[in-house]
């Protein structure tokens, strides 16, 4: 141990450096350890309510042929499925029509193109919730299939007392490429972010992958009308400004998850992402300040370790530190892959975390360029 000087830059740089690796310690155990060592609540016996299933699709003809009857199949005593078809140009129509045919449960509405007013998703889903017959409604995507014919089941758990919203997780397809695998740890990150803060009551946002409320709760907080002018936002922007610390709950059960066909393009995921972050200016100032800090606390982590490492007097202070955290780190990501279903990426954390340090600030720089957009998952 080299002597303390309190006048030495070496001793401040090294100092912060431990500083924020305990803070980090205690992000992995106290936040995303709310997943990862998350414990099913007993299950509900009671009757469970009847449910509308509520998909917007445009030019979804394919994903809704293989995906569909996985949602039209669930084993569940009373629900519909409504599919919202959004001005297809594809054999849409045609593909409803037929399954129509085969599942009473399915009831279909058709937007037409209007060449004098040009809607968002936010429209197509507003129409699928007044066509609903039931109070309870549960969300998902056109590519979108459930991980096994419980999940509406699963999903309806959520609902005890006094809940009106039930967040669950939505993961992407695994495949065989890099990309797929960053895609993947990136969801499973925002995951683990968006269900610990659900767990502790501070819920911010939810996945329209899979998310659930009433119909009742979307009327009282006036639908979208507050983000209406945003393309992306009628998951997490709805449940930022609805969730309390009382109605929300969240499923942690791999029965209940949805899986989505990921990007296969870097473009593609590029201009995903860019999209899906022009919503985080509109979060609730708390919401905002606790990731802001949570994110700027890593980006410090990673500057601070390059920097102390460079202070070879320091070396012994610094590598503990730096392996502690990551151990921590370790060992939450795998118990929470566990839980999420996405143990295979979390052994390379670090690559895919060193490598999204940089790929987020492009994407809040480029996000201004996909204002245009109108409907986009």
């Amino acid at each position: 141990m080299p002597e303390i000087n309190l006048h030495s830059i070496s001793f401040w740089v090294v100092a912060l450096f431990a500083l924020v690796s305990a803070y980090q310690i205690c992000v992995y155990l106290f936040v995303y350890g709310k997943v990862a060592f998350y414990k099913t609540p007993a299950k509900n016996n009671g009757a469970l309510p009847p449910v509308s299933v509520v998909i917007c699709a445009k030019n979804e003809a394919d994903n809704l042929t293989e995906y569909l009857p996985k949602i039209l199949s669930q084993e569940y005593p009373e629900f519909e499925v409504i599919v919202v078809n959004d001005c297809s140009w594809d054999n849409t129509e045609d593909v409803l029509r037929e399954y129509g045919k085969i599942f009473p449960n399915l009831k279909t509405i058709l937007i037409k193109e209007d060449e004098y007013y040009k809607h968002g998703k936010k429209f197509a889903l507003m129409v699928g919730i007044k066509g609903t017959k039931y109070e309870h409604i549960l969300f998902t995507d056109g590519d979108c299939y459930p991980n096994t014919s419980h999940w509406i089941q699963e999903m309806m758990q959520g609902y005890d007392a006094g809940r009106e919203i039930v967040i669950g997780y939505g993961p992407y397809k695994k495949e065989k490429s890099f990309l797929n695998k960053l895609i993947r740890f990136d969801t499973f990150m925002i995951g683990m972010q968006y269900l610990s803060a659900g767990i502790s009551n501070k819920a911010y946002m939810g996945v329209g992958r899979n998310l659930s409320y009433k119909k009742d709760l979307f009327f009282k907080n006036k639908g979208f009308a507050t983000h209406y002018h945003i393309t992306s936002g009628d998951d997490d922007l709805f449940v930022n400004q609805a969730a309390t610390a009382t109605n929300t709950a969240v499923v942690i059960a791999k029965d209940s998850f949805t899986y989505s066909v990921p990007s296969k393009t870097w473009n593609d995921w590029n201009r995903q992402k860019a999209r899906h972050l022009s919503t985080s200016g509109l979060y609730t100032s708390s919401s905002k300040n606790r990731l802001i800090f949570l994110h700027a606390a890593n980006y410090l982590f990673w500057a601070l370790a390059i920097v102390a490492f460079t202070r070879i007097d320091w070396i012994l202070v610094t590598g503990s530190c730096f392996m502690v955290k990551n151990i921590v780190q370790f060992i939450t990501l795998y118990k929470g892959g566990e839980k999420l279903d996405e143990k295979d990426i979390s052994i390379g954390f670090l690559l895919f975390e060193f490598l999204l340090l940089f790929l987020y600030p492009a994407w809040h720089l480029n996000r201004s360029l996909f204002k245009s957009a109108k409907w986009k998952n």
